[in-house]
C-alpha cells in the first residue's frame, strides 16, 4: 500500500538525551491523536536515528496538499497545548517540508527508512524525476527494501504560527525521496549507490544531497482515533 494521499508533511529534529523519555511520551500519546484528529490527516509515524543518535524523522500522510493549508490545521498550530508549547523549544536544528507526494510506490512502512533531502539542479528538474520515478519502482520490489516515495516541497505564504515562533523558525527541504526496507544492509547500499552524491549528481540532482537513516518508532492512523 503506498502512501495515504497526495500531500505529506516531512520534518527532522533533534532531540536531547534528557528529554527523550519526555518527548516520546509527549508525541505517542498527546501529539499523534491531536493531529490524526485533523480532517485530511490520514497516518503519521516517528521513527528515530538507527544508529541510536538523537535526530528523529517524522512524516504525516494527508488526504491532499490542501490539509496543510486547512483552517482545522491552522487552528492547531496557533493554540499548542501546554504540554506542546513545553516541549517545542527542545526541537533542536528543525527541518519542516510541507510537500506534495509526486511518487509512492510500494508499502508506505517498514522497519527502516533512509530519507535523502536534496534539490533538482537548474534545468534538471525532469531528468531528476523520471530517475527517481523508475528508482522508487525498483526499490518497492527489491529484495530487503519495500517502499520508494519522492515528494517535493511547496511552503505556502502563509503567517508564522504559533508553534513556529515558539521553535524559532524553521528550515525547509526541496524535493525528499525516502525508501523503506527491512534490511538496513539493503538501505545502506542504497545511499552508497543509487542514491549517493555521484549517482544523484549525474542524475540531475545539486551536489551536497542529505542522508538520514532511521528504525520505527511509533505510528498511527486517523481510523485509530475515530469514535474517540
Amino acid at each position: 500500500m503506498a502512501l495515504l494521499g497526495t500531500g505529506a508533511l516531512a520534518m527532522w529534529w533533534d532531540m536531547a538525551a534528557d528529554m527523550r523519555a519526555e518527548f516520546e511520551d509527549w508525541h505517542t500519546h498527546e501529539h499523534f491523536p491531536e493531529r490524526m484528529a485533523i480532517p485530511g490527516f490520514r497516518r503519521g509515524s516517528r521513527w528515530a536515528d538507527a544508529d541510536g543518535g538523537e535526530g528523529f524523522f517524522i512524516l504525516y500522510e494527508m488526504e491532499s496538499y490542501d490539509t496543510l493549508v486547512s483552517p482545522a490545521y491552522r487552528a492547531r498550530l496557533n493554540a499548542p497545548t501546554p504540554w506542546s508549547a513545553k516541549l517545542m523549544p527542545h526541537h533542536r536544528n528543525m527541518v519542516r517540508s510541507q510537500a506534495h507526494v509526486l511518487e509512492s510506490e510500494g508499502g508506505a512502512l517498514s522497519r527502516f527508512v533512509l530519507t535523502v533531502r536534496l534539490t533538482p539542479a537548474a534545468g534538471r528538474d525532469a531528468d531528476l524525476r523520471k530517475t527517481l520515478h523508475d528508482l522508487a519502482k525498483t526499490v518497492s520490489a527489491r529484495r530487503g527494501t519495500a517502499a520508494g516515495h519522492l515528494l517535493a516541497t511547496e511552503t505556502p505564504t502563509l503567517a508564522a504560527t504559533e508553534e513556529q515562533k515558539i521553535r524559532g523558525g524553521d528550515a525547509a527541504a526541496d524535493w525528499i525521496f525516502l525508501a523503506c526496507g527491512y534490511e538496513r544492509a539493503a538501505l545502506e547500499a542504497l545511499a552508497a549507490g543509487e542514491l549517493s552524491d555521484a549517482a544523484l549528481v549525474a542524475a540531475g540532482a545539486k551536489p551536497g544531497a542529505v542522508r538520514g537513516l532511521y528504525a520505527l518508532s511509533h505510528t498511527n492512523g486517523a481510523d485509530e482515533f475515530a469514535g474517540k
